[in-house]
């Protein structure tokens, strides 16, 4: 892994020297502002489809958004190409997670954010709302980076990134806070139909049970208990041990259907189904969510108020 990230900081590098000059992330310096009366639109490049998302609908037609994590790719194993690296040096302005959601790529965004604006989306937000996990087992607690599935803490991260974009491009400033402002109506709405369809289903069958981790903030908010066979992370490791104890959590609970993820293989969790079979009590695969990636361009659950209305529809028709 220290190679790879070795490689990858050297080829990015590398094509940065062809590209502009070198300037901090954090700085508002006029020079990486778009040119006033200039046509041409911004390059902007997202590392998740979810960011993505995010960008299209505040950036419009002004923009030209590029993520590079598409359907079923999972982030937290995400190792970039070098069409990425190319893409990351062309850009005017990279959105990224953080909270080490894209694992070792992280280290290397902050590297570009020396040399061009390059931000983490999650910078931003009051640490006391986010869901604390213990990693991996060695006592350490790091946050959980799946604030998406908050809505309502996922519209926060909106007048960041529409700041972020009218410090990139002045010109275009009261376009962006209107698309911002439409937008987070938007979720806010989506947010309070999730609470609305999840309290339809009774309290003793509020549990979701996926293949991994990813649902701690959807708990949270909309009141139903998570459970997965893998930790926060798709990197964390589970064995025979894990699958027995959600075996017996499934039957001693009831639980009737489980979860596969668009992005998480779903053999680990076919085992745990099998397991319950084995024990006599039959549980169904309740569908398929959309947990760190969006579905395919051009559907519905390839934009995030489509998957989420996705992800919602097959829970409460599972569980309720």
């Amino acid at each position: 892994m220290k190679c790879y990230q070795s490689i990858f900081v050297g080829l990015l590098f590398l094509f940065a020297a062809c590209g502009n000059p070198s300037t901090n992330s954090d700085s508002k310096n006029s020079d990486q502002t778009k040119v006033s009366g200039q046509d041409s639109k911004i390059e902007i490049v997202a590392t998740t489809g979810m960011i993505g998302d995010l960008l299209r609908n505040i950036a419009g037609n002004k923009a030209n958004v590029v993520s590079l994590m598409g359907p079923g790719v999972d982030p937290h194993l995400y190792k970039a190409t070098q069409g990425d690296l190319q893409r990351l040096t062309d850009a005017d302005i990279v959105f990224y997670h953080g909270l080490f959601l894209e694992g070792k790529m992280e280290e290397v965004l902050k590297k570009l954010g020396k040399r061009k604006p390059v931000f983490a989306v999650t910078n931003q937000l009051d640490k006391d709302k986010l869901i604390y996990i213990e990693h991996y087992g060695n006592g350490k607690k790091v946050p959980d980076p799946h604030i998406w599935f908050d809505t309502g803490l996922w519209l926060e991260v909106i007048p960041f990134v529409a700041d972020k974009l009218m410090d990139q491009d002045p010109e275009n400033a009261a376009y962006y806070k209107e698309n911002a402002r439409k937008h987070r109506a938007e979720l806010l709405a989506l947010h309070e139909e999730v609470k609305k369809q999840i309290s339809t289903i009774p309290s003793g069958q509020r549990i979701l049970i996926t293949a991994h981790d990813a649902f701690g903030y959807f708990g949270k908010a909309y009141d139903i208990e998570v459970k997965g066979l893998q930790g926060v992370s798709t990197s964390s490791e589970f064995g025979l041990k894990d699958v027995s104890n959600l075996v017996q959590q499934i039957i001693s609970n009831k639980v009737k259907a489980v979860f596969v993820e668009s992005s998480v293989p779903r053999k680990p969790l076919e085992a745990v189904i099998e397991g319950c079979k084995a024990k006599g009590h039959e549980v169904a695969i309740g569908g398929e969510l959309f947990s760190d990636a969006l579905g395919s361009e051009g559907t519905a659950e390839g934009t995030y108020l489509g998957a989420i209305k996705h992800n919602l529809k097959a829970i409460v028709n599972s569980l309720k």
